[in-house]
């Protein structure tokens, strides 16, 4: 894949869910430089992001270079990809981010009730006008993610992309979605490397964050294991003399499914960790020890003596 002006995206990529809420204006600007410097030129964000504000601000952001970058949107976050529903939004993203065409477009969720063909039959049309490049699917399930392949060819367009969560206490995409993506040729951009956080080792110190402020990661991370881990990661950090996040993202990185992770901040700083772990070098050795601290998931079948 590449951008308009055909240099290739870059593996990692900067998710800009915070822009307009935890980050202002100044401290968007910051984090988008930072990731300029890094050679990261994929940028990635959604209709749905702070009313509004996210677009608003990543479009301003990239006006001045635009077919040096790639940038993603998604629209369907309420599990609704209606027609009405991906026009409306869509045609609001567009002008919030100042751009005739978007690089990638995505369903942000699975609809249960509008069938693919509708969805994806509206996207083609954007495809076919040249108003978006490149089609993703965002928190699809690996068969989800085969139907959507099948109906969108039928439609003459590729679904591309795809983009769950997985982190190295979130290990379900390595049951289906990753072995299906290596087989498929799917670019597989995860979100959530940190964990809402607690794998950059705030949470065992003491500090604050969305683990402690909002209900949803909350219940997302309320296991104890979870927090055992993230306190074994930052020791092993320690031991390498860098910072547990750094880990945490390199490790998601390893995986010979993912193109690359969606990392995100709510400031430049913050951010900097996760800009390293671009390269870190992550042996085997130490790919499999931070792999040890938490339970692989068990495979898609019951022939559990066979695993």
């Amino acid at each position: 894949m590449q951008t308009i002006s055909g240099t290739p995206i870059s593996r990692f990529s900067f998710g800009t869910m915070q822009f307009g809420g935890n980050a202002d204006d100044a401290g968007s600007a910051a984090m988008y430089d930072a990731c300029r410097a890094a050679a990261i030129n994929f940028f990635d964000t959604a209709y749905a992001y702070t009313g509004g504000k996210s677009e608003e601000i990543l479009g301003r952001l990239v006006s001045g270079e635009r077919d040096e970058v790639f940038v993603a949107t998604k629209a369907g976050n309420k599990k609704s990809a209606t027609p009405e529903v991906i026009h409306t939004e869509f045609a609001e993203s567009r002008r919030r981010l100042g751009l005739e065409t978007v690089d990638l477009f995505y369903i942000h969720q699975w609809d249960p009730v509008t069938p693919l063909e509708v969805s994806l039959g509206c996207i083609a049309e954007y495809v076919r006008s040249g108003a978006v490049r490149y089609v993703g699917v965002s928190n699809f399930a690996a068969w989800q993610v085969m139907k959507a392949r099948r109906v969108a060819a039928d439609l003459g367009i590729e679904v591309d992309f795809l983009q769950p969560m997985y982190n190295l206490v979130k290990r379900q995409a390595e049951v289906e979605i990753l072995p299906m993506a290596i087989s498929e040729g799917v670019r597989v951009c995860p979100y959530s490397p940190l964990g809402g956080g607690l794998l950059t080792g705030k949470y065992g110190s003491g500090g604050e964050g969305r683990i402690r402020t909002d209900t949803l990661y909350a219940a997302r991370y309320a296991p104890e294991w979870m927090h055992l881990a993230a306190v074994e990661l930052a020791r092993i950090a320690a031991e390498a003399g860098v910072h547990p996040a750094t880990l945490a993202v390199a490790w998601v990185a390893r995986h010979a499914g993912v193109l690359g992770p969606i990392v995100s901040a709510r400031s430049a700083e913050q951010l900097a960790p996760s800009l390293a772990a671009m390269n870190f070098e992550m042996d085997e050795d130490l790919y499999a020890r931070l792999s040890a601290l938490t339970p692989a998931p068990p495979p898609a079948h019951d022939r559990l003596e066979e695993a």
